[in-house]
């Protein structure tokens, strides 16, 4: 694209998942005015760090793990929770980097993962036809009109929890949590012995006049940068190649994720490599598969082949939570942890064949004790959904669920990596 970009170009483009229904459009104009007006959550020099991490994944010198809550809500945000998903990612970290044999990218869906694209406009329960709940970014979650009816005001609170997130995470990675030993319990001898970690944030830039709003020039290289995360990604519903959502994307300096499903072809895969990187700057784009353990085996072979022929220095990640997710005969959304296992198995496999490094895992997790997701160590049942089923979107993997994907993982990384270093 040769066209001329600014942060507002992609309101000349299709937009899909946008709210177009608050019934105040000025009270929307001057939240967003206002937002423009707040202060960054990140860094431009913090994201060109996070930038060159990834650039080590592209060249397969490193690993991606980037997990959190499905969509983070205003009634569950808590210290303690914010607490215990970071530790959680910081062990599975530890774990995929002695035991898997490299050094891991840390990247939390945390901190502006607010917002979700729902399938369906309206949802009806009992006669009584509402908007569907979209994020607490958005609306709320109680079905009655008032809760429903998006609400600007919504946008300048999930901002606000998003700079206070923020503030806990820095400081957690200041402190002792930073450093494996201490979370497995054994402190360091010296206060120099605590290292701080490199940990990031990153959500789905799905509300474009949010992401529009936190756009600003970095004085240092006279880039755009996203200041809302440090890492964004389109998703499988947003990613049409003369969409708004591609547009916004391809003008900032963020990393950048894009979600895979079935339905995406070679052919429209490297033209939106072309649009999102037609530089080739190593970490700047992460692919991000998403296609179900019945499915991943067909469609990924093609992908990664096209890419491995294109040349740019992609990420290659795998989300396998999105495309197994099914409902409990109980009515409960869930997913299999056993299937979750199988795509993640099949994607190093298919890496493996294809020569292509397997770079990433994203994740929807919880270090809280839920019972969301099927099977896992301690082999949540059916029956045992309905005991600690608090997600607001979709079924998240609890601590045991997510150390043992991670043990699991990390031993699939080192088989495949094994043959590497011998050849080497």
């Amino acid at each position: 694209m040769n066209t001329p970009w600014s942060p507002s170009s992609w309101r000349s483009k299709p937009v899909r998942y946008l709210p177009d229904d608050y019934p105040d459009l000025a009270a929307l104009a001057r939240v967003e005015a206002e937002l423009a007006t707040l202060p960054p959550l990140v860094t431009a020099a913090e994201t060109r760090r996070l930038r060159d991490a990834l650039g080590q994944v592209a060249q397969g010198k490193a690993f991606l793990l980037q997990g959190g809550d499905c969509a983070e809500s205003f009634k569950e945000f808590a210290a303690d929770n914010v607490r215990s998903t970071f530790q959680l990612l910081l062990q599975m970290a530890g774990v995929l980097t002695f035991a898997g044999g490299c050094p891991v990218v840390k990247v939390g869906r945390i901190a502006g993962q607010f917002a979700k694209p729902r399938s369906n406009a309206t949802e009806t329960v009992g006669g009584v036809t509402l908007p569907s709940y979209r994020g607490d970014i958005i609306n709320g979650m109680d079905f009655n009109a008032r809760e429903r009816t998006p609400d600007p005001q919504r946008l300048l609170r999930a901002y606000h929890q998003s700079a206070e997130t923020l503030q806990l995470v820095r400081a957690l990675a200041r402190e002792g949590y930073a450093d494996l030993a201490q979370l497995l319990g054994h402190r360091p001898e010296t206060e120099g012995a605590v290292r701080p970690v490199d940990f990031f944030t990153s959500h789905e830039a799905l509300l474009l006049n949010v992401e529009q709003a936190m756009t600003r020039v970095d004085e240092a290289t006279g880039d755009w940068y996203d200041t809302s995360a440090h890492m964004l990604w389109i998703g499988e519903r947003t990613r049409q190649l003369e969409g708004g959502h591609v547009e916004f994307m391809r003008g900032i300096q963020n990393p950048i994720g894009l979600k895979c499903g079935p339905t995406m072809e070679a052919d429209d895969l490297l033209r939106l490599i072309d649009t999102l990187n037609p530089r080739g700057i190593p970490g700047k784009l992460t692919l991000i598969g998403r296609f179900g353990s019945d499915q991943v085996a067909e469609c990924l072979p093609r992908l990664m082949a096209a890419t491995r022929r294109h040349g740019s220095p992609v990420v290659w990640s795998i989300d396998p939570m999105h495309g197994n997710t099914h409902k409990a005969t109980n009515g409960y959304k869930t997913r299999s942890v056993a299937r979750i296992l199988a795509e993640v198995m099949a994607f190093l496999q298919v890496a493996a064949a294809e020569g292509v490094h397997p770079g990433g895992l994203h994740l929807e997790m919880t270090g809280q004790d839920v019972t969301e997701c099927l099977g896992g160590p301690l082999d949540v049942s059916e029956d045992d959904l309905s005991s600690r089923y608090h997600t607001h979107c979709d079924p998240r993997l609890n601590a045991t669920q997510a150390l043992q994907l991670a043990f699991r993982v990390a031993d699939g990384l080192h088989t495949v990596r094994a043959p590497q270093a011998r050849a080497a």
